[in-house]
């Protein structure tokens, strides 16, 4: 029988107590360029021996990889030559159905989506577009301009100055110094600040602070609509180019990032320089594992960042813990807002990571390049006749050998906002 008598027993807890440094160090890892900022000021307001100067301003060879094929084309969209998006089809559509158009101006819109590239530009000129759509041209520029109000801003636009233009416009920066700057980026991709300076008749420094809003634009805002596409509305953490060995190198982008120094005679507590020097060598910490988890991911992820999101490699965080050495759970807060500007658009580091679908033995195949390879498909179907998810699940098989339900087939296409066949169907113009 057990004993209710008082008496005094001795047991053995284990318990994580996280220090002060413990704690500002997992922090630090979660925050991408604009969480580190926030975080550095706070801390250089209450520590007067933590000072913080402004992110270095971009020079004009610093543009960003998304920018690659954009820059010196002259005339419509070529960097995306395949079909739009369904996503992106299924926004423009959606927003086509809130405005008031009589059935002429919708047949009209109609065709203005239909030759919506990836990039949200236009690929085929108005005149083309007006004739397969047997309207005048005034007509279409009418409609054209009402269809420019959509977000985000850019889309449909007929050429990179336009779609800049149309982003400018909507952020309340386009006066005439802009307008004439987005008239000759010419100039300003090969560097002619003088010339430049002479036609909008301000001074190269003022090009070079308008150049860095120009910068922070987005020239493929149908890019958007990837499904591990990161919002264009901060500047890129890192920052992937292609070397010339073929592969790919990856940086901070320090243009995100403002520097970091120790000030030991500023007036306040002794301890405060410790602290600041502490905070430092965090804050290097924090970098350096960044890159070298960003490193390991550009390595896997080669063919990606080539060809697209559609050759992303099956990927998880726990192979990619043991290959470095670190815990998973380090790669997960490491990767939780961070994003790679890339060719191909502003990635989410974590959307890169993808699990592997096919029977052991067999094809194996990320399912997120699965599920680009479905918007494919989905985008170059036949409208009057578009595919059903057996059709679909068929066509995913003979292309890559890779054996999955059609219920899968269903999930990722309502992952992407992609309705049913049915809905879909589009009839032929007349």
């Amino acid at each position: 029988m057990r004993s209710t008598r008082p008496g005094i027993t001795v047991t053995q807890t284990q318990k994580l107590a996280l220090n002060t440094s413990l704690f500002a160090a997992i922090t630090l890892l979660r925050c991408d360029a604009a969480g580190l900022t926030r975080y550095l000021e706070e801390q250089a307001t209450a520590n007067p021996h933590l000072r913080l100067d402004p992110a270095p301003a971009p020079g004009l060879h610093d543009w960003l990889p998304r920018w690659t094929g954009v820059l010196h084309g002259a005339g419509f969209a070529t960097a995306d030559a395949a079909a739009s998006a369904p996503s992106l089809i299924a926004h423009v559509m959606a927003a086509i159905d809130l405005m008031p158009l009589p059935i002429r101006d919708r047949r009209i819109a109609q065709a203005l989506t239909d030759a919506l590239e990836p990039s949200g530009w236009l690929g085929q000129p108005l005149a083309v577009i007006a004739g397969e759509a047997r309207a005048s041209l005034p007509e279409v520029e009418s409609v054209l301009h009402r269809l420019q109000a959509i977000d985000p801003p850019g889309l449909f636009a007929r050429n990179l100055s336009e779609c800049l233009r149309l982003q400018a416009q909507d952020a309340g920066i386009l006066d005439e110094a802009m307008a004439a700057i987005l008239a000759n980026l010419d100039l300003l991709a090969s560097g002619d600040l003088a010339r430049l300076a002479r036609i909008c008749g301000i001074s190269q420094p003022q090009i070079m602070a308008r150049f860095r809003s120009i910068r922070a634009m987005n020239p493929k805002p149908g890019a958007d609509f990837s499904p591990i596409a990161a919002a264009q509305l901060r500047e890129p953490d890192l920052v992937a180019r292609a070397t010339a060995q073929g592969g790919w190198s990856v940086a901070l982008n320090r243009s995100a990032l403002p520097d970091l120094r120790v000030d030991p005679q500023a007036d306040g507590p002794a301890q405060g320089v410790a602290a600041a020097r502490a905070l430092c060598r965090m804050v290097e910490a924090r970098n350096s594992t960044l890159l070298t988890v960003a490193a390991e991911i550009l390595n896997r992820q080669q063919q990606a960042l080539t060809l697209g999101p559609v050759a992303l490699a099956p990927m998880s965080m726990a192979d990619l813990a043991q290959t470095l050495g670190l815990h998973e759970s380090t790669i997960s807060r490491v990767v939780a807002g961070a994003s790679i500007d890339t060719p191909h658009g502003t990635w989410w580091l974590r959307q890169m990571f993808s699990a592997a679908v096919g029977e052991d033995g067999g094809p194996q195949l990320a399912a997120a390049a699965l599920r680009h390879r479905l918007a494919r498909l989905i985008a170059t179907e036949n409208p009057a006749k578009p595919l059903s998810d057996a059709a679909l699940t068929a066509a995913l098989a003979a292309q890559t050998g890779v054996q999955i339900a059609r219920r899968t087939v269903a999930q990722y296409r309502e992952s992407q906002a992609i309705p049913a066949a049915h809905r879909r169907k589009r009839r032929p113009q007349r």
